[in-house]
């Protein structure tokens, strides 16, 4: 390190910085090299700070997370495979049918495949959705196992509040403002969301307050349906103003109740695979 500072600071032009005569060109680099690869050895950090992923390693994840989910839907749904079998051939029949019609069939075989492809993996999607929500339904934090998995920005707060007979109130706050969704029995759910709306109102101000109760009952919402309920209310708020109201909001505190993420029977948590495959 010291012999390359030197031959690139300063060491004089002609034969003397080349290093000894009659030697291989380059020798005198030599250093200058390993510093380079020294440098190129580091690893490199994205603007969250933490070290980048190629895009292998993401792709070997994905497909990991999605092989496990296929083995998690498929133990609760034996029909899967056929299902996806089925949705593949009709998809490609029915292309390669237009193709024969435009006397191309070759040509529209391998837009064909892939069509047939993406119509399988919606329905594994889609049956691993309806899966998972079927193990998670009726037990406690369901909601919030829900919310948590909503795309955007949306800052949930599992347990705001709570009883002992494991009724709760989530809290969300997001650009339509605050959203409190309670699940548990709806008459003492209903005292729950009434005594977080006095207590949040004094430092939210003017932002609009919702409630929503998570059930099967009228006025209800039921579990499969509550995060479009929650993603379609009117956006209110700019990102600015969700930010600074949840400095706001942090400030409040307040004791959290002890809300399971993600329930299943038999006390199993939700897999990471599944809540990926869920969300998208």
């Amino acid at each position: 390190m010291a012999r390359s500072r030197s031959t690139d600071t300063s060491a004089p032009s002609g034969t003397a910085g080349r290093g000894p005569a009659g030697g291989p060109p380059g020798r005198g680099t030599k250093g200058s090299t390993a510093v380079g690869a020294g440098k190129k050895g580091k690893p490199k950090v994205g603007k969250d700070g933490q070290p980048k992923v190629s895009r292998l390693a993401k792709m070997k994840n994905q497909a990991g997370m999605i092989g496990q989910a296929y083995k998690m839907t498929y133990k609760n749904d034996p029909k899967l495979p056929w299902v996806m079998l089925i949705a593949f051939v009709v998809v490609v029949a029915v292309v390669e049918l237009i193709g024969i019609l435009l006397s191309s069939p070759f040509l529209f075989l391998p837009i064909a495949v892939l069509l047939g492809l993406l119509a399988a993996l919606i329905v594994f999607g889609r049956r691993a959705q309806g899966t998972a929500y079927r193990q998670v339904e009726g037990q406690p934090g369901a909601a919030s196992w829900v919310l948590e998995g909503m795309r955007g920005d949306w800052r949930v707060t599992s347990g705001a509040a709570g009883n002992r007979e494991l009724d709760a109130v989530h809290r969300v706050l997001g650009r339509p403002g605050i959203v409190l969704v309670g699940e548990g029995n709806p008459q003492r759910v209903r005292s729950l969301i009434a005594q977080e709306k006095r207590r949040i109102a004094k430092v939210v101000g003017d932002t609009p307050i919702y409630d929503v109760t998570v059930g099967d009952g009228e006025g209800q919402v039921p579990l499969k349906k509550l995060s479009a309920h929650v993603m379609k209310l009117p956006r209110n708020l700019t990102g600015a103003e969700v930010n600074a109201l949840g400095k706001r909001m942090a400030a409040l505190g307040g004791a959290r109740m002890p809300v399971p993420g993600g329930p299943l029977p038999g006390g199993r948590q939700m897999s990471v695979s599944q809540r990926q495959v869920r969300r998208r």
